[in-house]
């Protein structure tokens, strides 16, 4: 009797070793399978982001080789059809950047605390009325939150769009979900006069797509070969020279902190401030001159920690200068 007990209490034993064996199979396939789904999924959005980057780089190029509307209105031939909310638009001609003179202050009375610098608001040089370029009324007709075009020669190519510093961090610039977002201009960055710096956000992803190139500037012979940046918006457009790579803080309390919202303000010291924590944190010691009074490109994205980001620091290129030289320049300063 207790023979035949012992048996059946072995075969129940061996019955749940079986199924446990099996659940732990099946969970495991389980696992794989969505690990699988997530993987093609992955790069499925990398595949599609790619796509519409090439579709929506056809239709910006497309604009800057074709006649202007002008030009076609007067010959007969009809305007293409906009979407509603897009303005008129005209091309932009080339002028010089002007430079932002510091506003000078009333004198103060010895008692009263020193007033703070601030930079003077200025318009766009040979677009007073706001006039949208003709490269961009092709592009607003596909989607109007498309602002700009960002160019890094052999790096990247592709639109710059503005709506809020959320929505773009999981769609493309159409609008569909897409785990690579898009380049994206900060929300804080008002267009109505020639901003004080430009600060564009982009995922570091590790295929390369948007930001997850810039890791290209932690080598210092891509640096020396491609130290100028290409951007314009729909307003303007303007060549700028990398003057920092780095990795920041956005912790206050943290030495490496870098307060970026300062250079989109026009407030002198605290302008200075940022430019200091900028250099302080790059790869290089770049000797190419930066003063507060500098319009700023920034290229912000993501790395291992959340309390940090890396910062491809830029200025813009002033009238005069020469960029052969500034790239001299940028050859024989010291890492």
């Amino acid at each position: 009797m207790y023979t035949r007990l012992w048996n059946r209490m072995v075969d129940f034993l061996h019955m749940l070793y079986r199924r446990r064996r099996l659940i732990l199979i099946l969970a495991g396939l389980a696992v794989a399978a969505f690990g699988l789904a997530k993987l093609i999924g992955y790069f499925g959005d990398m595949v599609s982001s790619r796509n519409t980057d090439e579709e929506i780089r056809r239709i910006y190029y497309a604009g800057v080789t074709e006649t202007p509307v002008s030009e076609t209105a007067a010959a007969g031939t009809p305007e293409p059809v906009l979407n509603p909310e897009t303005p008129e638009l005209a091309p932009i001609p080339e002028t010089p950047e002007p430079t932002r003179i510091p506003e000078t202050p009333e004198p103060a009375a010895a008692a009263m605390p020193e007033p703070v610098r601030r930079l003077a608001a200025v318009g766009y040089p040979g677009n007073p009325d706001l006039k949208i370029d003709n490269r961009f009324r092709y592009l607003r007709a596909e989607s109007k939150y498309i602002t700009g075009w960002l160019n890094i020669d052999r790096l990247i190519d592709e639109a710059v769009v503005q709506r809020d510093n959320i929505f773009y961090l999981n769609h493309d610039v159409y609008g569909s979900e897409n785990v690579n977002g898009a380049v994206f201009l900060d929300a804080g960055t008002s267009l109505q006069t020639q901003p004080f710096a430009y600060l564009l956000y982009g995922h570091n992803m590790k295929t390369g797509e948007k930001f997850g190139c810039l890791r290209n500037y932690e080598n210092t012979s891509f640096y020396h070969s491609n130290p100028f940046i290409s951007f314009e918006t729909i307003y303007e457009s303007g060549r700028y020279v990398i003057f920092s790579v780095g990795n920041i803080s956005i912790d206050k309390n943290d030495p490496n902190y870098a307060d970026l919202y300062a250079l989109i303000h026009p407030e002198i010291d605290a302008r200075q401030e940022a430019i200091d924590a900028l250099k302080k944190a790059s790869l290089y010691n770049c000797t190419v001159d930066v003063q507060p009074e500098d319009q700023f490109l920034l290229l912000i994205t993501c790395v291992a920690s959340d309390e940090e980001r890396r910062v491809v620091s830029a200025r813009r290129v002033r009238a005069g200068e020469n960029e052969e030289e500034l790239k001299n320049q940028i050859r024989m300063s010291g890492k």
